[in-house]
């Protein structure tokens, strides 16, 4: 089986810290699977923000794992490490990846792998694993999503936001978003948001409290930290749930404890890269039980931006800076059909 595979493949890799044209082109042996390991030969694979941050420097890979960037793909298992199921060759599947995402063969490992159901395009797989994984975690278990309840979902026009919109609608909660342009607040109601808010031609604390008749929400995801923090507990009601997952306004945010209290709010976060297999796994376990389910039968599938090609990885990277994408950017690496 592995002697039908090449010795080298096309990557990009990142040449040096900085903006999108220091990804580059380059040759590499293809990775050889280690225990409990599989190869998988990559159709696509999705863009994501912590690319970018690892490009610009400021997100090293974790210890062992690729330095390329690629945090999901889709593609074909064509190799297996040692105490891997036979079973496993062969399978149209897509993955979260701990990196190396942008090359034609990547490193996975089976527990991290969900099957490629019919109907779903392997674009659109590989749009699905790092937004599904982070959303799942952060909404349902850290933030205890319930149906009936009202989630506030800050970008909201993003890979994460288009994602979370989709999933809290399917399991019954209702959606406030906010994103910065008309264009945008329309383009997420379109994806399923009661409510989409222009944050920069509207204050979202008076605009949740409007729509929640005074309440607040019960539950609110958040891209941004730094001084939206005390915004967002001001629009969270008692016993609500901030749930941060990235840092876009800055690591320190100043809050008024007191008021907090009084409320009976909490404040967590988390980043999912540096997770151990085992808990990546479990997650997965619970998304082929409880949301796998939704994706084999057509109701849920991604928001889907730009496909580039690889060797188009720069562009890819400079649309996603602009912000002015809504959904998930994938890279076609194949150069099959999208």
């Amino acid at each position: 089986m592995a002697h039908e595979l090449p010795q080298t493949m096309s990557v990009v890799a990142i040449s040096e810290p900085g903006g999108p044209e220091v990804l580059k082109v380059e040759s590499r042996e293809v990775p050889v699977p280690g225990q409990g390991e599989v190869l998988v030969r990559v159709s696509h694979a999705g863009v994501n923000r912590p690319d970018c941050l690892q490009r610009a420097g400021s997100y090293p890979p974790p210890k062992g794992a690729s330095d390329l960037p690629g945090l999901e793909i889709s593609g074909e298992i064509v190799a297996l490490g040692e105490g891997v199921d036979p079973g496993e060759m062969g399978k149209s599947i897509c993955a979260l990846t701990n990196g190396g995402g942008y090359a034609e063969y990547c490193i996975a490992r089976p527990e991290h792998c969900l099957p490629v159901p019919p109907g779903l395009s392997m674009a659109e797989a590989a749009a699905i694993p790092e937004t599904l994984f982070t959303v799942w975690h952060n909404v349902f278990q850290r933030g205890y999503a319930r149906d009936g309840e009202t989630i506030l979902i800050h970008g909201g026009t993003s890979g994460i936001g288009t994602m979370a919109t989709m999933l809290a609608k399917l399991f019954g909660l209702k959606v406030i978003t906010t994103s910065g342009s008309d264009e945008k607040a329309a383009a997420s109601r379109k994806v399923g948001a009661d409510l989409a808010i222009n944050y920069k031609s509207q204050d979202f604390v008076e605009e949740v409290t409007d729509f929640t008749g005074g309440k607040g929400v019960e539950l609110i995801l958040d891209v941004v930290a730094g001084s939206y923090t005390q915004r967002n507990l001001d629009a969270l009601g008692e016993d609500g749930r901030l749930v941060i997952i990235a840092m876009l306004g800055g690591p320190k945010s100043e809050i008024n404890i007191a008021k907090m209290m009084v409320r009976r709010q909490s404040i967590t976060g988390s980043t999912l890269r540096p997770r151990t297999n085992v808990f990546k796994g479990m997650l997965a376990d619970e998304l082929f039980r409880e949301v796998w389910p939704l994706v084999e039968s057509g109701e849920l599938r991604p928001v889907m931006d730009q496909t580039f090609t690889l060797a188009d990885a720069s562009a890819a990277h400079a649309r996603m800076e602009a912000g002015e994408h809504v959904g998930k950017i994938v890279l076609n690496v194949a150069g099959g059909a999208a």
